[in-house]
């Protein structure tokens, strides 16, 4: 169920979205060592309010960040926001993604929610994407709904791939010595029954996708933009020069 095959639904926006801004970036570093990673700067804009932008344009109304890594800038930088209630969950250790999520549950809430990483960085085509993201979510059938681009349209990747998909949209991970088409984008909708049982402590999303997984509760949907990897200072440099070229989408791919 690729999201370009979806036919046209009213979409529920999940109101409630969590960016992931804890890491430290070291690939990025010495930038980072000064810097957090979601307040590096692509088009003179800090990479979390790009993400914030895009949550306000489809009526997100309630965002968590969780915070470690200089959490005190994020923290001060995003005061400045109003169009968004923005609450901080503050980590005293390094908690990784799955571990992020699982303290900052009780503050969101029982339905469906965007789970962000603060570092993603995309441009929509003819559609807002978290709005098409929305679109495919399917209750009765998901746990979780991950967002994919074709690696082999994405600026400056190394990899091999993350996720194969099949003709109904679940998803299955990549191989040992294959390579997978598609590319997770780090931008998702999780409902909160994917953390039942979930361990405490620090430990890593994927966990919990390999669960879903084995359920057959993992799907996913297919973007229509652009994605920018920013992984390393290469790949920064990478992105703000297609920016600054007004690098557009290319034609949807059905």
């Amino acid at each position: 169920m690729l999201l370009t095959r979806l036919k046209t639904k009213k979409a529920t926006i999940p109101e409630t979205a969590m960016i992931l801004a804890a890491g430290k970036g070291t690939r990025l570093a010495p930038l980072t060592d000064k810097t957090p990673k979601p307040l590096v700067e692509v088009d003179g804009k800090a990479l979390i309010d790009h993400i914030l932008d895009r949550l306000a344009a489809v009526g997100v109304k309630n965002v968590v960040v969780n915070t470690f890594h200089l959490g005190e800038q994020i923290e001060a930088h995003l005061a400045e926001r109003s169009d968004v209630s923005i609450t901080f969950s503050r980590e005293e250790e390094l908690l990784e993604t799955g571990g992020g999520v699982v303290k900052a549950l009780p503050l969101l809430g029982d339905a469906p929610f965007f789970v962000i990483n603060g570092d993603s960085l995309w441009v929509d085509a003819m559609k807002p994407t978290l709005s098409r993201l929305a679109e495919a979510w399917d209750d009765k059938k998901m746990d979780g709904l991950l967002l994919l681009h074709p690696f082999s349209r994405v600026p400056g990747w190394h990899g091999y791939g993350d996720f194969t998909m099949d003709p109904e949209g679940r998803l299955s991970r990549r191989e040992e010595r294959r390579v997978a088409p598609y590319a997770y984008m780090g931008a998702s909708i999780l409902h909160p029954r994917l953390f039942e049982g979930a361990p405490e402590g620090a430990f890593s999303l994927n966990r919990l996708y390999d669960k879903a997984q084995e359920a057959e509760r993992l799907y996913g949907a297919l973007h229509d933009g652009l994605w920018y990897h920013i992984s390393t200072n290469e790949d920064l440099e990478t992105a703000r020069r297609l920016y600054a070229q007004g690098h557009v989408p290319d034609v949807p791919f059905f």
